[in-house]
């Protein structure tokens, strides 16, 4: 089969995936960017708010570092096709929810539904994708829809901004909740879908006993068993675990920076929306090249990009449009060499009966770490001490680069993916 074929038959699932991806920036950005609509609406101390917003982080990395658990206990297709009506439910609780314990508990169940279904769609996609190029471009793919997601909840803040109480917020939640019972719906019930595992799962079938085998072990054990994988997971671990720290802080970094430039509200709040079309625009470039020898490249630009933009934000006089043109940069920068790039490592370096876990365990790692990084943001935004934060965060550029360096020299050593040197 063709690449171009492969891609056609294989694309709607990926898409289906890749609303997970708009699920789970949504309940971020939809959480933050509505959070003082929820304080205002349902009369919450500035500590309710802490609690809410640190929980949300937490029930994401719960989720992620159990992922192996679920796909083991019921299944990987079982666990992609339900976990969505799970976030559903969550949503709907925010919705309804009249005090800070109902919100507190709909914000944890959909986080955790969250934080699970990231790795297993993503593993689901390389079981039942067949090759190696088309993988690496589905999976990246699907990293146009976290921005998809991160775009839609911040216009949806911005248009229901004026609504009183937690009105705004509500419809927000409802459209999460919606999109979220849909994607559940279209996987359970697709013939399509049900029709490429069951391909998946007859190609897999001479695998069936080291599959097995695999999924005794614990992931520890099984990267303990062998240096090659070790060296892939603390490579991808050290990269993902910098760049999320950055891009995880920075995102309350944007709309202050742009405030400090004597800017008003409603500029910061529309200069983010251009910004983040620009950052989906770079989604949308890295994707087209993901499963070809251009996306190392891609990777070496977008780690200059950012390196430059987070050097122009310390030495910056707090002038507007140098502000802004040391964010559009980042916003390059970092989704040409960020998330996806990291779902396709995890994804082709792995074996599949192990992908999840894996996955998961990373993914749980860093939002854990984001976590307890939120604790001491506050001081970081302090105008005295932003380009001090800023000259630390380029340092952090700089170990995400050293780690992805040896990532890739790693994949070509044991010559992971071909398609990376092939002529196009």
């Amino acid at each position: 089969m063709t690449n171009n074929k492969a891609l056609k038959k294989y694309r709607p699932l990926a898409t289906a995936s890749g609303i997970g991806s708009i699920l789970g920036s949504g309940i971020i950005v939809g959480l933050f960017a509505t959070i003082t609509v929820w304080q205002q609406g349902l009369s919450l101390t500035n500590m309710q708010v802490g609690v809410i917003s640190g929980a949300l982080t937490f029930a994401i990395a719960l989720g992620s570092l159990i992922t192996g658990m679920i796909s083991k206990t019921f299944g990987l297709t079982k666990a992609f096709n339900w976990l969505n009506l799970f976030y559903a439910i969550g949503a709907l609780i925010c919705v309804f929810a009249n005090s800070y314990l109902l919100l507190l508990v709909g914000v944890i169940i959909a986080g955790f539904a969250s934080g699970a279904d990231l790795p297993i769609s993503l593993t689901v996609i390389s079981r039942d994708v067949p090759d190696e190029k088309t993988t690496a471009s589905l999976v990246s793919f699907t990293q146009i829809f976290w921005q998809i997601g991160v775009f839609f909840s911040y216009g949806c803040a911005f248009v229901v901004s004026k609504m009183s109480g937690a009105t705004g917020a509500r419809i927000v939640f409802t459209f999460l909740s919606i999109c979220a019972l849909l994607t559940f719906l279209w996987r359970s019930f697709s013939k399509t879908f049900r029709n490429l595992h069951i391909e998946a799962k007859q190609r897999n079938d001479d695998r069936k006993q080291n599959i097995k085998n695999n999924q005794k072990q614990s992931i520890f054990s099984f990267l303990g068993s062998n240096k090659k994988y070790l060296a892939f997971f603390f490579s991808i671990l050290i990269f993902y675990s910098c760049w999320n720290l950055l891009a995880n802080t920075f995102g309350q970094f944007q709309t202050f920076t742009l405030v400090q430039a004597h800017v008003s509200q409603s500029f910061a709040t529309g200069a983010g929306l251009v910004l983040n079309i620009i950052a989906l625009i770079a989604s949308m470039a890295f994707a087209s090249v993901a499963g070809g020898k251009y996306r190392n490249k891609f990777f070496f630009v977008g780690i200059v990009v950012q390196f430059v933009a987070m050097l122009g934000l310390a030495l910056s006089s707090h002038a507007l449009w140098p502000i802004v043109l040391a964010i559009g940069f980042y916003n390059i920068g970092n989704n040409i060499a960020g998330e996806a790039m990291y779902k396709v490592w995890t994804q082709e370096s792995f074996p599949m009966e192990n992908r999840a876990s894996i996955q998961g365990f990373i993914n749980g790692f860093s939002r854990f770490l984001c976590g307890l990084f939120a604790f001491i943001t506050p001081a970081l935004v302090v105008p005295a001490h932003i380009r001090t934060s800023m000259f630390g965060f380029a340092g952090i550029v700089l170990l995400s680069f050293i780690a992805g360096l040896i990532m890739i020299n790693l994949q070509k050593k044991y010559k992971v993916n071909k398609a990376l040197e092939d002529k196009e």
